[in-house]
C-alpha cells in the first residue's frame, strides 16, 4: 500500500538555517494583512435595533450596555448614525404598545415596525431593511404563536406569521425574517408574498434557531419573555446538528434566500455545516447573551473589548457565514476603520 507523503518541517536550526519560517509573515500588519484567510468586513454587518411607541424615546436596556429601546424618530436618527460608519443593513424588532392573545399587533400597519420601515425607506432609501417575523413581542403570553388548550398551533400560528410578513413588504421591507420556527412558515410566506406582487422581498429564514440560554437580555429589550413554560417546543435542542441540516434544507427547498443559524458562537460548527453542506447565503446571529457577555467582561477590565468583539465576529466570518447580526455593528464597523 503506498502512503502519501507529507513535507517535513525542520524542528531546530541546522546552522542558523531554517527552511520554513512562519512567523515571517507576522512580522508586520502590512504582512499580516496581505495574508490574512479571513476578512470581517462592515458589509457583513447586520445591525439589530428595537422599535417602541413614541416620540424621543430612547430607552436603556440594562442587560445590555449600549442597546436601547427607540421611537420610530429615533430609530432614523440611529439607523442614519449607522449608515454613516458604513452599515449597510438593520434588522427591526417591534416593541408594541399593547398585547393581545393573538399578537394582533404585529400586522397592525401603524404598529412601530411598520412606521419605522416606511420612515427608513423614505430617508434612507439604500439602506437593507429587514424584519423579524415572530409573534412573541406581541402576544400577552410572550409564545411565539397563538395558543390553543396551552400549546402553540402551528398552521393557526402560520396563517397569522403570513399577515405580519405581508405587512412588512407594504411598508417597503427588503427581506423578511421569520424567526418563529413554526412548521412550513417560509413556504406559505413565500407564496403570499409572490401573489401579493412582492417576489422582490426576500426572505432570511431563521432555519436552525436553538433553544438557547442566550437569549435572556434579548427579551429584555424586546419585552417578549415567555409568561409560563419555555420554547423547547419549537426551538431546536442544542445537541443537534442533523436536525440543523433538515432544518436548512426544508427552509431552502421552501424559497428561502437567506439562512441562518442562531445564536452563533456556540455553534459555529453548525455554521460551518451549513455553508459546507448548502453553499447558501449563511447569516449567523450573534445574540444578545453573547454580546452581554463581553460587555460585563469589558466592564470589568478582565478583556479587552475590542480585541474580544473583533475575534467573535472574525470567528463567526471564518465558520463561513457571509452575514454576521451584531449589537455590536457600529462599534465593529468604527473599529475596522483604524484597525490593522
Amino acid at each position: 500500500m503506498t502512503h502519501p507523503t507529507h513535507p517535513t518541517y525542520p524542528t531546530a536550526p541546522a546552522h542558523l538555517g531554517l527552511t520554513h519560517r512562519p512567523r515571517r509573515l507576522r512580522r508586520s500588519p502590512g504582512i499580516r494583512a496581505m495574508v490574512r484567510e479571513t476578512r470581517l468586513s462592515v458589509d457583513a454587518l447586520v445591525y439589530p435595533l428595537f422599535v417602541c411607541e413614541g416620540t424621543g424615546v430612547r430607552r436603556a436596556v440594562e442587560s445590555m450596555p449600549g442597546v436601547y429601546q427607540h421611537s420610530v424618530d429615533e430609530v432614523e436618527r440611529e439607523a442614519e448614525l449607522a449608515r454613516g460608519d458604513g452599515i449597510r443593513a438593520v434588522l427591526l424588532f417591534g416593541v408594541p404598545g399593547t398585547k393581545d392573545e393573538g399578537g394582533s399587533a404585529a400586522h397592525d400597519p401603524e404598529a412601530p415596525v411598520q412606521r419605522a420601515v416606511r420612515a427608513l425607506k423614505a430617508r434612507l432609501p439604500d439602506l437593507v431593511v429587514v424584519t423579524d417575523v415572530c409573534l412573541c413581542e406581541y402576544t400577552s403570553h410572550g409564545h411565539c404563536g397563538i395558543l390553543d388548550a396551552g400549546e402553540i398551533d402551528n398552521d393557526v400560528t402560520v396563517e397569522r406569521l403570513v399577515r405580519v410578513a405581508e405587512s412588512h413588504a407594504v411598508a417597503g421591507a427588503d427581506i423578511v425574517a421569520p424567526s418563529d420556527m413554526m412548521d412550513g412558515r417560509v413556504a406559505a410566506i413565500r407564496s403570499a408574498l409572490d401573489e401579493g406582487g412582492f417576489s422582490q422581498v426576500a426572505i432570511m429564514s431563521y432555519a436552525a434557531k436553538y433553544w438557547s440560554a442566550f437569549y435572556g437580555p434579548f427579551r429584555d429589550a424586546a419585552n417578549s419573555a415567555p409568561a409560563f413554560g419555555d420554547r423547547r417546543t419549537h426551538q431546536m435542542d442544542p445537541s443537534n446538528v442533523d436536525e440543523a441540516m433538515r432544518e436548512v434544507a426544508l427552509d431552502i427547498g421552501e424559497g428561502a434566500d437567506i439562512v441562518m443559524v442562531k445564536p452563533a458562537l456556540p455553534y459555529l460548527d453548525v455554521v460551518a455545516r451549513v455553508k459546507a453542506e448548502f453553499g447558501y447565503p449563511t447569516a449567523a446571529y450573534h445574540v444578545s447573551g453573547e454580546y452581554a457577555m463581553l460587555k460585563a467582561a469589558a466592564q470589568r477590565g478582565w478583556v479587552d473589548e475590542e480585541r474580544a468583539m473583533l475575534e467573535s465576529l472574525t470567528a463567526i466570518r471564518r465558520a463561513g457565514a457571509d452575514l454576521v447580526v451584531t449589537y455590536y455593528a457600529r462599534e465593529a464597523a468604527r473599529a475596522l476603520k483604524t484597525g490593522d
